[in-house]
Formats: C-alpha cells, structure tokens, sequence
C-alpha cells in the first residue's frame, strides 16, 4: 500500500491530464491508467465523465479495467506474478475493447455532450488520496486486514459447515447464475467486495470467469461519484446496468473459452 499511495500521489495528476487529452483513443488510455493500482482515478473519470471531459467508452474503460483491492490480496496471498499479469491483461483488454465499442455506438447515433465540467472530485470521493502516503497506506491496510479477517472467518465457517464443494456448487449449479452473482457483488462500493470475490478464487470455490464478472464490475467508489454528481440520474443508472452486463457476460465467455487453462 505504501507502493500504491507513492504512484498515486507522484502521478494521479499526469493520469488525469493524459486521458483528458486522449481523444479518440481514450478507453485504450483509460484501460491502461485503470490498471494502475489507486484508490482516486475511478472516481476522478466519474467526475470527468460528468462533465464530459471524457467519453462514455473512456469511462466504461476505466471501471473495467480498475482492479480495486484484487492486487494487493494477489500480492499479500503470494499469488504468481504471472497470474497477476494475466489477470490485469484481460481485464486492460475487455476495458479497452467495450470501450472503442461503445464509443463507435454513441457516434453513430450522434450522441452529443452538453453537461458543465465538474472539478476537484477526489475529495468527494473520500478516498483519502489527501492524507499523506503513510496515514493513506496505514488507513488502507487496516481496513483491509479487517475486511480480510471478516471474509476469512465467513467463508471458513461456510466451507466448515457446508462443505467446499457444496460451496461451490451454489456457483456452479445454474450455469449463469454464478457469474451474475458475482457481478452483482462486484457493484457493492466497497473494497470488501473485491476482497470476497478474489478470496473465492483462491480458495477454488468459484471460477476464473466468475471472478472475473465481479472483478470488471468492481469500480471502487467510482459509482457512487457518478451518481452523485451527475445531473442526469437515468443516465448513471444505465452506466451501472451497462457495466454489470458486461462484466456478467465477459466472465460467462471466458469462462466458456477456458480461461481458467490460461491462467
């Protein structure tokens, strides 16, 4: 987290002005600066979308790419490297990709922006990006730990009781049900959501592809920036609902193509 708190604060700005100057290749821009692990450019693209300095496509890019806390738990769970890699590839990937989609739809129904722009989001965001790296990076690994110690306990006591298989087979049992589940706590706004899903993962109860549909949904408080500043609710809830397919339905194919051979 010391790590993380130190690229945030050296280069959350140039992030912010490099995707404000993207143009037309922002969502590949806005994939890439989403892998970067930090706790404010979900929320800061919120803010730029809202304003329309950025494209929808750049903003979807943005939230799918973000990876919220799956690295530090990869990392803290000794996870290999290559995993790491693989997992933040394809998500950079599927960011990337439904955002020059999305960005080519909106331009052939010749969508325009007429919004006002918005500024100095990161404080709204309570993201505590303004709190110097160390107090950032203890905040972080506190609550992380707590949330950690929580899900350990649940799921243990589930595995314990139920039994891993039976676990798993709640997953498994419908073929799509697993994978909108997981979607569906992806959107939770809220870094023990992300905590959950990668736990699952490790623990071999869900798939590859279902953590990935929880993972890509996962934005960080990113959402919730979006609704609060966006004059235009209905338009924030067809982000939400945008982004929850396409992380429900991404995971359902790779898992259908065999990610989990890759990985």
């Amino acid at each position: 987290y010391l790590l993380m708190e130190f690229l945030e604060h050296r280069a959350g700005a140039k992030m912010e002005n490099a995707i404000r100057r993207a143009g037309r290749v922002g969502p590949l821009f806005g994939g890439l600066l989403g892998v970067v692990p930090q706790c404010g450019f979900s929320a800061a693209a919120s803010g730029l979308y809202a304003g329309r300095v950025i494209t929808l496509g750049t903003l979807i890019a943005v939230y799918l790419s973000t990876s919220d806390e799956m690295l530090p738990i990869l990392v803290a769970e000794g996870a290999s490297p290559l995993l790491i890699v693989k997992l933040l590839s394809v998500k950079l990937l599927i960011g990337a990709v439904a955002g020059f989609i999305i960005d080519a739809i909106v331009r052939l129904l010749h969508r325009e922006h007429t919004d006002e722009p918005i500024h100095e989001l990161c404080e709204d965001a309570h993201c505590h990006c303004e709190k110097g790296i160390f107090r950032s990076a203890l905040h972080h690994t506190l609550t992380i730990g707590a949330f950690l110690l929580l899900v350990m306990l649940l799921l243990n006591t589930a595995i314990f009781f139920l039994g891993e298989e039976r676990l798993a087979a709640v997953f498994s049992s419908i073929p799509v049900l697993g994978h909108f589940l997981s979607a569906l706590v992806g959107l939770i706004p809220n870094c023990a959501s992300s905590v959950l899903i990668t736990k699952l993962y490790l623990e071999g109860v869900i798939s590859a592809g279902c953590m990935l549909s929880g993972l890509l949904v996962g934005s960080g408080v990113g959402l919730l920036v979006l609704f609060r500043v966006s004059r235009k609710k209905k338009e924030a809830f067809f982000v939400l609902v945008l982004l929850f397919l396409i992380g429900a339905l991404s995971g359902m194919l790779l898992d259908l193509c065999g990610i989990e051979k890759l990985l």
